[in-house]
């Protein structure tokens, strides 16, 4: 049986896997009885393929969760196959949310005009929220250096109020990323070349300029820099994190 705080489980996580690679905490992750059931979850973005084809060597039966928001790039709709197919990917669930939801709540698909938040809710953090009630952890592809505040991440987080998130690429710098994909010939997303370093929903992403954090290009203008799918101390995250 888990160790209910998920304080204690989160540090005892972090102080066994402090000096393991990237590689080495995603492999031994999946099976670490500290951990129980665990799932991917990717959103076949700019930089999904690094962590995606970890698992394809590591475990390609474990559980992949992409959320289909339907308001994607065609592109990552594209890429999605393509990286499944070619990595051998054998458990890829598409998640998505339930249409009666769509056409009570975003019946014209404008609801990320006026309330980004609550588009986000209704197509990302919900489905899931739905999607994960069976996992006790999941494997995401945040890093340090993609934000401010993302900058003291941790390989393991606890996520209240029962579950944990893993980052087995907390402390990756942007090189080692780049590395990965042309050491083992991975195929990009064809929106990077386009100037998406970020690749989120089509509404709600736009090209970043030389210079830029690389996550400029999500919710341009908005005081919003999260999707709403990861929580800091059991709340949602939307914009900054408080120091």
């Amino acid at each position: 049986m888990l160790d209910g705080n998920l304080d204690t489980r989160a540090g005892r996580l972090n102080d066994r896997y402090r000096h393991h690679a990237a590689t080495e905490v995603l492999r031994r992750a999946v099976s670490d009885p500290d951990l129980g059931r665990v799932a991917l979850v990717s959103s076949f973005g700019a930089e999904s393929v690094v962590l995606l084809h970890m698992v394809s060597r590591a475990a390609p039966g474990l559980p992949v969760l992409f959320i289909d928001t339907q308001m994607l790039f065609p592109e990552t709709l594209e890429y999605q196959r393509e990286v499944s197919a070619r990595l051998g990917l054998t458990n890829v669930q598409v998640i998505r949310a339930a249409d009666a939801e769509v056409a009570r709540q975003d019946p014209d698909g404008t609801l990320h005009r006026f309330d980004a938040n609550a588009c986000c809710d209704l197509r990302k953090t919900v489905p899931l929220e739905r999607a994960l009630s069976g996992y006790d952890a999941w494997i995401t592809g945040r890093k340090r250096f993609q934000n401010s505040d993302r900058a003291a991440l941790e390989f393991f987080e606890p996520e209240p109020p029962s579950r944990l998130r893993i980052n087995p690429l907390a402390h990756w710098r942007a090189e080692d990323v780049q590395e990965y994909m042309i050491e083992n010939n991975l195929p990009r997303h064809p929106l990077v070349a386009r100037g998406y370093p970020s690749i989120g929903c089509a509404p709600c992403t736009s090209p970043v300029k030389p210079g830029e954090d690389p996550r400029a290009g999500r919710w341009r203008g908005q005081d919003k820099t999260e999707c709403g799918i990861h929580f800091i101390g059991g709340k949602i995250v939307r914009g900054k994190v408080p120091a």
